[in-house]
């Protein structure tokens, strides 16, 4: 044993352990430094949303994980590197089972396509009221794989964001002033202008209709049984619902009490006696 010790030669593997060594201290450097850099990009991304009222803060929180997740993928590529590990056979690894589960989940991968459009777009925030995928109610939550509706039964409606992506979007509460279309009829005996005035009455004195733009109220078209007044009062868009549901009651009340009759379709049957 102390024969073998006395032949054995240090100076014949000092430089692959100082290779060794520094290939170590070079790959902590690396990891360190990485995993730092990874943490510090993905936070600035992420407070970037935050700062800003018009970005997303969920677009951002994605983007700034996909960033710091980027960055550790190419930090351990590179310690691997340093102990000369062959990295492309693990690239091309990593692309072709990257590959393959894109495959798999290309529908998730469509709505997440979907998701981040909707978020750089925005075409409605939480809190509007729109119509999207078939399915109309006040929006809850966008995610970046769903958008969850609440309609006005109290039921959930989770939507993916493929369909509406794919689909035409309508958003009620895009403008801050809407206009309410209604329609009434009156019979053709009716004086028109007294008409307009009971209904132009009621519109004035509704507490939430706007007199600034004027309401209108027009003949719009005359009917088999009936003279049809096309009407749109403008209100504020979170008071649409209410003035929608609430002025027809108000109208036909009014028009009562002023004598005014509304038509119904009906048929006049004419016998003829043959004997």
């Amino acid at each position: 044993m102390e024969d073998w010790i006395e032949q054995l030669d240090i100076n014949q593997y000092l430089p692959g352990l100082l290779g060794w060594a520094t290939n170590i201290l070079l790959a902590l450097l690396i990891l360190i430094v990485g995993l730092w850099a990874a943490g510090r990009i993905g936070k600035s991304v992420r407070r970037m949303g935050e700062r800003h009222e018009k970005l997303d803060d969920t677009l951002f929180r994605f983007l700034g994980s996909v960033a710091k997740y980027v960055i550790m993928a190419f930090v351990a590529v590179a310690v691997l590197n340093r102990f000369g590990v062959e990295t492309t056979s693990i690239v091309a690894l990593l692309g072709a089972a990257g590959l393959a589960v894109g495959l798999a989940l290309q529908g998730a991968m469509s709505n997440l396509a979907a998701g981040v459009m909707l978020m750089i777009f925005r075409p409605y925030k939480v809190g509007d009221f729109v119509d999207a995928a078939g399915s109309f109610g006040k929006v809850e939550e966008i995610t970046l794989f769903t958008t969850v509706l609440q309609t006005f039964d109290n039921q959930q409606v989770v939507i993916p964001n493929g369909q509406i992506w794919g689909e035409k979007i309508v958003n009620h509460s895009h403008h801050p002033i809407r206009g309410v279309e209604m329609a009434f009829g009156v019979s053709y005996d009716t004086d028109i202008d007294k008409a307009k005035e009971v209904i132009r009455k009621v519109f004035a004195d509704h507490p939430l209709i706007l007199d600034d733009p004027e309401p209108v109220v027009v003949v719009n078209t005359l009917g088999d049984s009936a003279v049809e007044f096309a009407t749109r009062p403008f209100v504020n868009g979170e008071d649409y619902f209410t003035v929608r549901f609430s002025v027809p009651e108000q109208v036909k009340k009014a028009l009562d009490a002023a004598g005014i009759e509304i038509p119904f379709p009906h048929r006049k049957v004419i016998l003829v006696n043959e004997t």
